[in-house]
């Protein structure tokens, strides 16, 4: 009979960051902070309690997942970013990134928070109870594959209020600084160009 162990997910620590690092570039190559998903990330901070890993002994940190906060439109309703979520080449198929995944979303729920967006591969993430976000009812601050554009309610009608740009909240804040300086010139709601 085989014995199948469920991945023990713990919360990130501080020392694990450059382990995590070596992860990410081994899961997404080093040319993945040219991607969008990252210009969320920039300057941000990692949700509270929401950065999990595995560690397997004898081999080290195999797997983690991150969320990031974010505010979407001028109303800035709160979302959270979902990424990266990484597993190691050599132990991928093995449960480990649903066991972060179903960890994580819990953990999320759990906190209060009501909307997960996020850019990746919506094979994966449609199993998970992800959806394709309606067309042009949340823009990114860079190119983005409408196909990889995802959404998960944690609060059944949480999406239907986030209609456009997602920034992370120190961006907003700058913006609306910017505003009340300039107060007379039209906030921002999307990308120009």
């Amino acid at each position: 009979m085989i014995s199948h162990t469920f991945p023990l997910v713990t919360e990130q620590q501080p020392q694990d960051q450059a382990e995590i690092e070596t992860l990410l570039d081994l899961a997404f190559g080093i040319g993945r902070r040219a991607k969008t998903s990252y210009r969320l990330r920039e300057g941000n901070v990692a949700a509270e309690g929401l950065s999990l890993i595995v560690r397997e002994a004898g081999f080290g940190i195999v797997g983690s997942i991150s969320f990031w906060p974010i505010l979407i439109g001028e109303a800035q309703i709160p979302a959270l970013l979902l990424g990266p979520l990484a597993i190691h080449p050599q132990r991928q198929k093995q449960g480990i990134g649903r066991a972060l995944l179903h960890e994580s979303l819990a953990k999320a729920k759990a906190l209060g928070h009501k909307l997960i967006i996020l850019i990746g591969d919506a094979p994966y993430y449609l199993k998970a109870g992800f959806q394709y976000a309606p067309a042009n009812q949340i823009e990114m601050p860079g190119p983005v594959d409408p196909k990889r554009l995802l959404y998960l309610e944690l609060e059944a009608g949480s999406l239907a209020q986030a209609q456009g740009l997602a920034l992370p909240p120190f961006r907003w804040n700058e913006i609306n600084a910017l505003h009340d300086a300039t107060s007379g010139l039209p906030k921002p709601t999307g990308p120009r160009g």
